[in-house]
């Protein structure tokens, strides 16, 4: 006589995995969660010790950690790092990975994105891919941006970020910092924390995104770090 396991729960939702693995890499109720952009920021020892503070902390990615001894800016902590295919390596993006969730967006797979990897990414390290259906579509209409456009319109990762922040633990407190976009919507060019500056993409509409997350701040959904 066999004895069949019980059938798997299904999945409602494309974010059921992702929330479990973000959730498990946190190691502990998830009460707070800071999504850290990648704008230069000044010395701010309140800021670096709220993001290091908060049981989820999403990076962005070639993003970077304050050095021991330095000033504190940006803190230490990553729980997860949100990426895409352009992704510029830092001295920091794959320090302590097997502690790390790296989960990859990828809007252009809907119109002209090949799956391609970069070839020195860890051969142990499996990104987990941001599901567009639940994320690109739903932000991109937040936005009204259309992603499946000719050329393409969708968020930036930074967004994405502060995104997935607000989806995967809606009942959590959100930090949001270091988004150049709340407060200069129509720069044409950004600087990095870390790295050469380059041009925004022509797929995006940041001043869209600024106003996002500013009304966000105004209907209390977030706090936004100076």
């Amino acid at each position: 006589m066999s004895v069949l396991a019980p059938p798997r729960k299904p999945a409602t939702d494309g974010l059921d995995g992702i929330r479990g693995l973000v959730r498990a890499a946190a190691g502990r109720p998830v009460r707070t969660v800071a999504a850290v952009g990648n704008a230069p920021l000044g010395s701010d020892a309140g800021r670096a010790a709220a993001i290091d503070a908060a049981d989820v902390v999403l990076r962005v990615n070639g993003f970077a950690l304050d050095r021991s001894g330095a000033d504190p800016v940006v803190g230490t902590r990553t729980t997860a790092v949100v990426f895409n295919r352009g992704i510029r390596a830092t001295p920091w993006l794959f320090d302590r990975y097997r502690e790390r969730v790296y989960l990859l967006v990828e809007p252009g797979r809907m119109t002209w994105e090949p799956a391609v990897i970069p070839g020195w990414w860890p051969h142990d390290l499996g990104p987990h891919p941001v599901p567009n259906r639940e994320v690109t579509d739903r932000l991109a209409a937040a936005l009204g941006l259309d992603p499946r456009a000719e050329n393409g319109q969708w968020a930036t990762t930074g967004t994405y970020s502060a995104w997935l922040g607000r989806m995967l633990f809606p009942e959590a407190r959100l930090l949001l910092t270091g988004f150049s976009f709340v407060t200069d919507r129509h720069q044409d060019a950004w600087a990095h924390a870390y790295g050469e500056p380059c041009q925004v993409g022509p797929e995006h509409r940041i001043d869209r995104e600024g106003a996002l997350l500013t009304s966000w701040a105004r209907e209390g959904k977030a706090e936004i770090l100076p």
